[in-house]
């Protein structure tokens, strides 16, 4: 691959700070609560549903441009769950990505933009294989 971009951030763990190179992003860093936590900041989980929808997201504008479908109403959630990884007593993730689409895009077209963004998508092309990717058309 040859980079075109590359973003750089440094956080010194779950209780802590994520800070980027250029200062656009410094957040405190806590543990959730559900993690035992005072959840006084955001957490990787959090991040990476944030990054995730966000590729997607655009992702998906490409693919549907590409095809001339319209998406002016359409939106992505990440839902990024962490829990024990039964293979090795580690953590795993997992992600549940929710596309909401207008009336248009209901049913078998919707389902298939979605599988076509999920085969274009960088961030699905990273996790492919790694974390369990539910795709969900509301």
């Amino acid at each position: 691959m040859d980079a075109i971009y590359t973003a750089v951030a440094t956080a010194n763990g779950r209780e802590g700070r994520a800070v980027s190179s250029d200062g656009h992003i410094d957040l405190p860093l806590a543990h959730p609560q559900a993690l035992g936590g005072n959840g006084q900041g955001t957490n990787p989980e959090q991040l990476f549903a944030a990054g995730y929808a966000a590729c997607f997201a655009s992702a998906m504008g490409l693919v549907a441009r590409q095809e001339k479908i319209d998406i002016a109403d359409a939106s992505i959630t990440a839902e990024v769950s962490i829990g024990k990884d039964a293979t090795d007593g580690g953590f795993g993730l997992a992600v549940v990505m929710r596309a909401e689409f207008p009336d248009h895009l209901q049913g078998e077209a919707g389902r298939t933009l979605l599988e076509k963004t999920h085969a274009f998508c960088p961030y699905s092309k990273a996790t492919r294989g790694n974390i369990k990717v539910d795709l969900v058309v509301e």
